[in-house]
């Protein structure tokens, strides 16, 4: 197969900073697309990824799963998409699409597991893995790429590709509406869109803190209230009130203090936390006691991406981003582990072509 020479942001190895890359792009199949791109939002499994922190990373690794750009050329077969279109590709890429999970559209738990932007297994070239959006331009199947609504500012609608559908997922499988009561803990990335979103869809919205310095910032995104939840009257006063909890935080902590608070048939849905909890089991008798549950999610599938992104047309709901160049990527790989983001970086990729 034919390829083409880019050039990206990568890095060879997992102690080593990001750096200039060439990488080879196939050409484009009859149902693909090539995607000029014009942002990619930064992730933080795009720092765990090139560290090589879950393990798994094959090297040379291009990250980045947030694409906004255009469509810069197609394929013979390609029918939902003509050139200078805005269109959007997220974490997925290919998946086996004939399994039980893909046939109803959830990709994201493809059986024979789905391809990921980057650091997948690549159908075309056993001995590489996939490239992701740190790099001039992307080739799509067009069944994985996503239209763009053109009112959306693109750079602030890149993070929507993850984060976004991260915390859109769970809202929409437990039917939360105008007459739910939402809570989300923790305020970053992902926290700041389940805000959104679950108030673009009526909830009345609360942000669990740890302290009260984030109040103002999560009034300004939509959150109705605020507790802290290391004040124990404060946590008294929402028991048995939320019908939904969507836990962002990405490393090991305590949930038991937050299940006394889901009401009768409630759900804590972890979409941050990607390990064990070593230290803190979970109880079990706030669980038994109202019939709750924990229980986790992961994206979401293509039709549910898509469903997402024209719900944030309409409603004009996009991230709160922090616009950068490419050559900054690594200082900002460093501002994000000290959570110093509101609340999410995008690459002006711009700056890699020039």
């Amino acid at each position: 197969m034919k390829t083409s020479t880019i050039k990206a942001f990568g890095t060879q190895a997992a102690e080593n900073d990001l750096e200039l890359l060439t990488i080879e792009r196939r050409e484009v199949q009859p149902k693909d697309i090539e995607i000029d791109i014009y942002y990619c939002g930064v992730c933080h499994s795009d720092l765990h990824t090139a560290r090589n922190d879950w393990g798994g990373t094959v090297y040379p690794a291009v990250p980045g799963h947030e694409i906004v750009g255009k469509v810069k050329s197609l394929g013979s077969d390609v029918t939902k998409f003509k050139v200078g279109d805005l269109v959007a590709v997220g974490c997925m890429v290919d998946s086996c699409r004939t399994c039980h999970s893909c046939e109803k559209d959830l990709e994201q738990f493809c059986e024979n597991g789905f391809t990921g932007t980057y650091n997948g297994k690549d159908k075309y070239f056993k001995e590489t893995r996939t490239f992701g959006g740190y790099s001039e331009s992307v080739v799509v199947d067009e069944h994985f790429v996503l239209s763009l609504p053109e009112n959306l500012d693109m750079a602030a609608a890149a993070p929507l590709l993850c984060a976004g559908i991260t915390t859109w997922s769970p809202l929409k499988h437990w039917n939360v509406t105008e007459n739910s009561k939402v809570a989300v803990v923790g305020l970053g990335g992902l926290g700041h869109m389940a805000i959104k979103l679950a108030k673009g869809l009526g909830a009345e919205v609360t942000l669990f803190s740890r302290t009260p310095g984030k109040t103002d910032d999560a009034k300004q995104l939509g959150a109705d209230h605020v507790v802290i939840s290391t004040d124990k009257d404060q946590m008294k006063s929402v028991f048995n009130k939320f019908d939904l909890i969507i836990d962002t935080v990405p490393y090991e902590h305590d949930i038991n203090p937050y299940m006394n608070t889901l009401t009768l048939d409630g759900t804590l849905v972890l979409v941050g936390l990607i390990g064990e909890f070593e230290n803190n089991a979970v109880s079990t008798r706030p669980m038994i006691s109202k019939r709750r549950s924990v229980a986790g999610s992961l994206i979401g599938g293509i039709k549910e991406t898509q469903e997402m992104l024209d719900f944030c047309g309409e409603k004009n709901i996009v991230s709160d981003i922090e616009i950068i160049n490419i050559q900054d990527i690594n200082h900002a790989y460093e501002r994000m582990l000290k959570s110093d983001v509101k609340y999410r970086f995008v690459i002006d990729m711009k700056s890699l072509k020039n």
